[in-house]
């Protein structure tokens, strides 16, 4: 184990307490699992150093917090805290987008929208934030993110969502690859943190297909929009390769399923004729996008498409990728676990996963010692040894 998560000269804020809503349950085990490997590991080292390990609460084995949100047969619920909080460090993990869970409502059931789950969290909070030290909020994709900027008379429900939980006491929200990290203007001062997940990508990408050649001739990264700029900018400098872009040209004179219908998709870049095409984004909802992005790019003639995107939605189902997988246009799609998966994709052969639970356990362990994150908010340096090692036969190629 890496003395990265050794903290020998920093003592925890407080007890650690992770707060896991029934929305992520999979996910929180995982990165608890992390963190308790993390500290058992570490206490020889700081026994060594002669460190109080009783006082760091070093010795448990669980940090996860027994709560939960039970409802009334009206559909009311309230939030349940089974053990005392009073002066831990609280780390409330949502999945705002698992739609797989339900409740009975005057005998209906009902599948939990974002909304349900947003108002489970805000319960979790309350029944945590008059005794507890401090609270922080692990929510991946960002609650009501995609309305992210007022183009007309319309809500900015994340922006409102942000100001009310500061306002119950949160001082630190952490999330990942969010649609405009610009709207933590909304908290201006407190905590935000929006990670990437470009290393796992790397990461899961070099273990799926060991045949990458990581040079220009060989690799590209393309966006599929405007909008995804900043995260294939800087896996293309990463990477050492040329990167290209999609612009989307829509009729903004008709509205459909609430948004102008794309006409076309125009490239802008050089050719990439016998490469290997790794599209990135932030998520794919229906994935009518990234279809189309990735059928445009094998018909100029990619040798393979590769896709990555944080959040694998796939509101429309799998059919449409099953078909283009069939047909030769999409190699792979991979995307991270931050998010719900139906137990059917785990059954595709297009699809392959990147973890993101040591990735968390790594920020919660640095948050409850108050230590620097930078590192892990950009993460160049591990992405640039990853390479060397994979250009060096470290994969086993």
């Amino acid at each position: 184990m890496s003395n990265q998560y050794v903290f020998n000269d920093r003592l925890p804020i407080a007890p650690l307490k992770i707060a896991a809503l029934e929305s992520c349950q999979d996910l929180a085990k995982k990165v608890n699992d992390h963190i308790v490997n993390f500290r058992r590991n570490d206490t020889e080292e700081l026994m060594r150093r002669q460190q109080d390990l009783q006082y760091r609460g070093y010795d448990v084995d669980s940090y996860l917090l027994d709560c939960a949100c039970p409802r009334f047969g009206s559909g009311e619920g309230k939030g349940v805290v089974r053990e005392s909080v009073r002066g831990t460090d609280v780390f409330a993990m949502v999945d705002v987008t698992n739609h797989s869970l339900t409740y009975k409502m005057s005998g209906y059931v009902n599948h939990m929208s974002p909304d349900d789950h947003y108002q489970d969290l805000k319960r979790i909070i309350g029944a945590c934030a008059s005794t507890a030290h401090r609270i922080n909020v692990i929510m991946p994709f960002l609650y009501e993110s995609r309305q992210h900027k007022r183009t007309h008379r319309e809500s900015l429900d994340c922006a409102m969502a942000l100001e009310e939980l500061v306002s119950m006491g949160v001082s630190n929200i952490i999330t990942f690859d969010a649609h405009d990290p610009r709207v933590q203007n909304a908290i201006p001062l407190s905590g935000f943190d929006n990670f990437m997940p470009t290393y796992q990508f790397v990461k899961a990408l070099f273990k799926h297909d060991q045949s990458l050649k990581i040079d220009k001739d060989h690799l590209m990264v393309i966006s599929p929009d405007e909008g995804a700029m900043n995260r294939a900018v800087y896996l293309a400098n990463n990477l050492g390769v040329d990167m290209g872009m999609f612009y989307k040209r829509r009729d903004y004179s008709k509205v459909i399923n609430g948004r102008n219908p794309i006409v076309a998709h125009e490239f802008l870049g050089s050719s990439v004729e016998g490469k290997t095409v790794i599209i990135i984004d932030d998520m794919i909802s229906s994935g009518e996008s990234m279809l189309d992005t990735a059928k445009e790019l094998k018909e100029r003639k990619a040798a393979k498409v590769a896709v990555c995107c944080t959040f694998g939605l796939f509101t429309s189902g799998f059919d449409k990728f099953d078909e283009f997988y069939e047909k030769g246009y999409i190699d792979s799609v991979v995307t991270t676990n931050l998010n719900y998966r139906a137990p059917e994709l785990f059954e595709r052969e297009w699809y392959v996963e990147a973890d993101m639970s040591k990735y968390i356990a790594a920020i919660i362990n640095s948050l409850n010692h108050d230590v620097s994150i930078s590192s892990a908010l950009s993460p160049t340096d591990k992405i640039q040894q990853l390479i060397k090692k994979y250009n060096a036969g470290g994969f086993n190629r």
